[in-house]
């Protein structure tokens, strides 16, 4: 068990913000997790994994525990189906990757998204019309005050779009140390309805799509909207589609006949925050360096030296605007430390 004292993180999150670790340790296996947590859990923790889905706005005044458990294995196979259990640390988008050339179905929607397997849950992943509580079992978590092992399973996880039990309820209390997956071997339900999706493949002459070529219609979909963190600094969306009452919508729709909408049902509607963002004049918009990118008014960049500050408090312009404008509060999807 290695503890390094005034790390960088920069290399660790996705924004490449230059902050610091009050002390830093690498998690590679349960058995440094166990000895960690029992020797420091009454310290500061702040738990890091793949570093894809934070802004940090200042020095961690805590012990980084960056999470890298690594492994994946098959733990219940059927004829139709199979169980799969990946560790916390593995790379999401390398693991649909390798589900991908065991053609296992399921998650070819959620090529490309960044971040580990260990913080999927927590956000309840998605993308064109698939979330990954539509293949969650269950995960393993160690309690950080006891150390005691708990499962959650699909329906302890409470689940909501980007949401679960670990953002609300249990936030900050538990690490999730694997997830179990359930994935088709044979006849994939394919998710080919977003009409992205579908152009991709037609423009393709692919008239009866396998779950590989959906997910090369994803991954060339997010590569033309999406700038690569390696290089440019992101966090993939920072805002969270709303949702509204159909009675606001309405209200919407008579100031912007051009809004588009995704109904979720007779009540309820999503708009594209990227579309309102767009319309309020942010996209592309550079402010020294940092800004909103020129493809895709969802993505907040830093372009090299910003600090998470700044790109923290263009975030605020932004909700300001949009609110003033359209009466429609976004909520980040990015956490802002």
């Amino acid at each position: 068990m290695t503890i390094i004292n005034n790390a960088s993180l920069k290399s660790f999150n996705t924004f490449g913000i230059n902050a610091k670790a009050q002390s830093y340790c690498d998690i590679k296996d349960l058995d440094t997790l166990y000895n960690v947590l029992k020797k420091h859990y009454k310290t500061p923790l702040f738990v890091l994994g793949g570093g894809s889905n934070m802004l940090l706005t200042k020095d961690i005044e805590a012990l980084v525990l960056h999470i890298n458990l690594k492994g994946i294995e098959i733990v219940s196979n059927t004829e139709n189906s199979v169980i799969i259990k990946a560790m916390a640390g593995e790379n999401w988008h390398n693991f649909v990757l390798w589900c991908l050339e065991h053609n296992y179905g399921g998650i070819e929607n959620l090529s490309l998204i960044p971040g580990n397997i260990g913080t999927a849950p927590i956000q309840n992943i998605g993308a064109y019309g698939v979330e990954l509580k539509d293949v969650f079992v269950s995960c393993e978590a160690i309690k950080i005050d006891d150390q005691s092992v708990r499962t959650f399973t699909n329906s302890d996880c409470n689940f909501g779009y980007r949401e679960s039990i670990f953002k609300q309820g249990l936030k900050n209390q538990y690490i999730i140390t694997s997830v179990n997956l359930k994935l088709t071997k044979t006849k994939h339900q394919l998710h080919t309805d977003y009409g992205v999706i579908r152009n991709e493949l037609d423009v393709n002459g692919i008239k009866a799509p396998t779950i590989q070529d959906v997910s090369n219609a994803v991954i060339a979909i997010r590569q033309s909207k999406l700038p690569d963190p390696n290089e440019i600094g992101n966090s993939g969306s920072f805002f969270k589609n709303p949702i509204i009452s159909a009675e606001e919508f309405s209200e919407l729709e008579c100031n912007f006949p051009d809004v588009p909408s995704y109904k979720i049902s007779d009540e309820a509607i999503k708009v594209p925050a990227g579309w309102l963002i767009e319309k309020a004049g942010f996209k592309g918009k550079r402010f020294n360096d940092y800004g909103v990118h020129n493809k895709q008014a969802l993505v907040l960049v830093n372009y090299g030296n910003a600090s998470g500050k700044e790109i923290f408090d263009l975030a605020q312009l932004i909700q300001k605007t949009v609110k003033r404008i359209f009466n429609i509060r976004i909520e980040t999807e990015v956490n802002i430390i």
